[in-house]
């Protein structure tokens, strides 16, 4: 009876730490969709500098949310690889490219399953 209830114990543990797992995800995945769209925004407005800023937010961001389960993150590693070339973009003053990268990787993000 003692193994049992400390199976069930166990298992409940493991499920309540899972959680904050997925929330966690969620939450970075949301942050960088919101970053990017603010980059998005400052790069159709031509602000190269406001575009460079929200990028590197997003790519944070896709960056966690890509780590806490790598496994199911097709979709962030692709927006991670457009953040980076929107970043680099962004940094050389070429808004309209940036843009394009940074739109790139919204619908990666919006693909993701978290």
């Amino acid at each position: 009876m003692k193994t049992l209830t400390s199976m069930i114990a166990m298992s409940a543990l493991a499920m309540l730490m899972s959680v904050n797992v997925y929330a966690d995800d969620g939450v970075h995945t949301s942050e960088a969709m919101e970053h990017a769209g603010k980059a998005q925004a400052h790069g159709e407005d031509g602000h190269a500098k406001e575009l460079t800023k929200h990028a590197k937010e997003s790519l944070e961001h896709a960056k966690h949310a890509q780590k806490a389960h790598a496994d199911a993150h097709h979709h962030m590693d692709e927006a991670v690889k457009h953040l980076e070339e929107g970043i680099k973009h962004g940094e050389m003053g070429h808004a309209d490219v940036a843009t394009k990268h940074i739109e790139d990787a919204i619908k990666h993000m919006r693909e993701s399953a978290h």
